[in-house]
Formats: structure tokens, sequence, C-alpha cells
């Protein structure tokens, strides 16, 4: 479901039509998260560990409202929840598209979620077959502790879906972490709300709710 957001009486209205026009309205960031307690937490349930971290970042963009924002012509669309469209790896190198529902519940998001990565790593094809916008682009790249990232657009495409991605897991003097890329079209937020995303996704990542 989704409600329309009233653009005439949006503090942001000036900013939504100022970034709006942007040939590319996205501005990005990279942090790093301390993933300590969350990957001895993920080990300790028997979960992916990518699909924990995963279902721990799609709570807090599901909590922090303007992630859930979406424009659709000229008007915005504020979704009761987004899921996730994150890229799978495949034992041949090669990756596919998936989508995963957010469930609430980490071990019901889990199931369905191992479920779809084990098909996605199967199969040949690359887009899925269920998606749309009110989704999360994610993707990782455990291969590279990066600093930071550029994404592949299409400048004739409309889109202002968030995309986020994951990168290697380093150790430094017993603490574990890794960088994480945040891409967000600014018609819709600004860096105060990525900034409250970083904080709450660091502290669901700490086990702190």
């Amino acid at each position: 479901m989704k409600t329309l957001l009233p653009i005439a009486s949006w503090a942001r209205k000036d900013h939504f039509h100022f970034f709006g026009g942007f040939s590319d309205p996205y501005f990005g960031v990279c942090i790093r998260i301390d993933c300590t307690q969350a990957y001895q937490r993920a080990k300790e349930q028997g979960c992916s560990f990518f699909l924990y971290y995963l279902y721990q970042s799609l709570r807090a963009a599901n909590t922090i409202e303007p992630f859930r924002y979406r424009i659709e012509g000229k008007e915005v669309f504020i979704h009761d929840a987004v899921h996730a469209s994150p890229t799978i790896n495949r034992p041949d190198g090669t990756f596919g598209f998936a989508y995963m529902d957010y469930h609430a519940d980490l071990s019901t998001f889990h199931a369905a979620a191992k479920a779809e990565m084990e098909r996605v790593q199967q199969s040949t094809g690359l887009v899925p077959s269920k998606s749309g916008d009110n989704v999360i682009h994610y993707s990782a790249m455990p291969w590279l502790d990066f600093t930071s990232l550029e994404h592949a657009r299409h400048s004739g495409f409309a889109d202002s879906v968030p995309k986020i991605s994951f990168g290697k897991v380093t150790e430094h003097q017993g603490r574990k972490s890794f960088p994480v890329s945040i891409h967000v079209h600014h018609a819709l937020m600004d860096g105060s709300d990525v900034g409250r995303y970083a904080e709450l996704f660091q502290e669901l990542m700490n086990g702190s709710h």
C-alpha cells in the first residue's frame, strides 16, 4: 500500500522541485559500520551474515520514512513498507537480481530470503520475476574494502530508489567492520535523513533494539 504525500504542504517542497530538475539528482556517501556483535550474533543463530545485515538494513530503511518515498510522475508516494532487491553472486562468477519481502520477524525474513537467494544462485537469468520501485537496490562486494562507489545508471530512466552497497568485512584490533555506500535521491531526502539511517543501522547491528 502507498499514500500520496501532499507536496504543497511539505516542508521540503522547494527542495523537491529544485533537485527534481537535476539530470543526476542522486547524492552518495560511504560510511563504516562496526559489525563485530552482529557477526557473532548471526553465527550463534545459524543465520547467513549477509541476510542478517540485509535484514537490519531493511529495518532501518523502513523506520526512516524518507527511504519509503518514491516519485511517480510529478507526485510523491509514501510506501507502507519497502523490500529488498539485492544482487546475488553465483558460483560461476555472474550475479542475478533477487526480490526479498521485508518481514519484521528475523526468522521469517531469513527463511524466505534464503530460499530466494538459493533460487537465484541456481538460475541463469538476471532480472527477478517480481520487483517494482517499493524496494531498496542492494549490492554486496565482499572482495573490496572500498572507500567510495559510483553506480551504473541509465540517464533516460526515471528512478528514485535508494541504492545501498556493502563491502568486505575486515578486522582491526579485534573489531570487525565493513564499508557501506548509500546513494539516495536528493529531491526526496537530505544528509540528515541518511545520517539517521546510518545511526539506526549501527544501533541495530549492535543489538541495541
